[in-house]
């Protein structure tokens, strides 16, 4: 029989390959009022996977990243369990051609993540974890293995452009690690780390649909999360969140220390 995990992936596989794919580099795009890109392939994507969510699971609400911050909070805000989308993470990507864009989407259950699912179209790559039951890539156990490597042996993943200035000053004048990049999916963000393609993580500020199942995959592929003000990441709100992750505890500590963060989240 096939598990509810697994008809999830395959209906985000298909919509994407459907909707996404097609439209990559061919679609003009418009920016919305807090700068960021949309596109008509975001919302032809929310729109498909809205209605056969509804259709699959009439019982569970639904959140997108293209609707108004009003409905968005009023959801959140209802108690009841609640898909949570974004249709195309990393539109800036997709809009100018770049192939690192994914479709992220979580369920939020009692006000936590119980499943998350992230889909790279372009790779054919699709993690996803459900709590307590690990994290898998294409539907292989996903696990974080010890790279062996020292803080300033590791590659960082740090988006600089959400950060408050001096901390990103001292980054860049002074990071700890051997190597930076900035790939533009927040969602494949937390997904590269539990892979252990990168070590560490940094970010200033994210919407619950960009990293509610990225979260949830790099805790149960073993990894660690916290703010930059020592707090949880995930908290059932329209608050953007900081997040300061590794795959690996001890890169964790060391990061963390290095930030000078009371490594107290979760």
């Amino acid at each position: 029989m096939t598990t509810r995990i697994e008809q999830l992936q395959e209906l985000i596989r298909t919509a994407a390959r459907e909707e996404l794919l097609p439209r990559f580099t061919k679609v003009s795009h418009e920016y919305k009022a807090d700068g960021s890109v949309l596109t008509e392939a975001d919302l032809a994507i929310q729109k498909r996977l809205a209605a056969e969510l509804a259709a699959g699971w009439p019982e569970v609400e639904f959140l997108g990243e293209e609707m108004t911050a009003e409905a968005q909070s009023a959801l959140l805000e209802s108690g009841k369990a609640l898909w949570c989308l974004d249709p195309l993470d990393g539109t800036r990507n997709f809009s100018g051609g770049v192939p690192f864009f994914s479709v992220s989407l979580a369920l939020l259950e009692a006000g936590e993540v119980s499943l998350g699912i992230v889909y790279d179209p372009v790779r054919d790559e699709c993690f996803a974890a459900e709590k307590g039951k690990g994290a898998t890539l294409n539907g292989r156990a996903l696990t974080i293995a010890d790279s062996g490597l020292s803080l300033d042996h590791c590659t960082s993943l740090i988006d600089f452009k959400r950060l408050p200035k001096p901390l990103a000053a001292r980054l860049a004048t002074e990071g700890p690690y051997s190597s930076q990049r900035s790939f533009g999916s927040v969602a494949l963000d937390w997904c590269w780390i539990a892979a252990g393609r990168c070590q560490i993580y940094l970010h200033g500020k994210q919407n619950i649909w960009d990293y509610a199942a990225g979260y949830l995959i790099l805790h149960e592929a073993g990894g660690q999360s916290i703010t930059l003000e020592g707090e949880r990441v995930f908290i059932n709100a329209l608050l953007k969140r900081s997040a300061v992750a590794a795959g690996e505890a001890r890169l964790f500590d060391a990061w963390t220390q290095w930030l000078g963060i009371s490594a107290s989240g979760s």
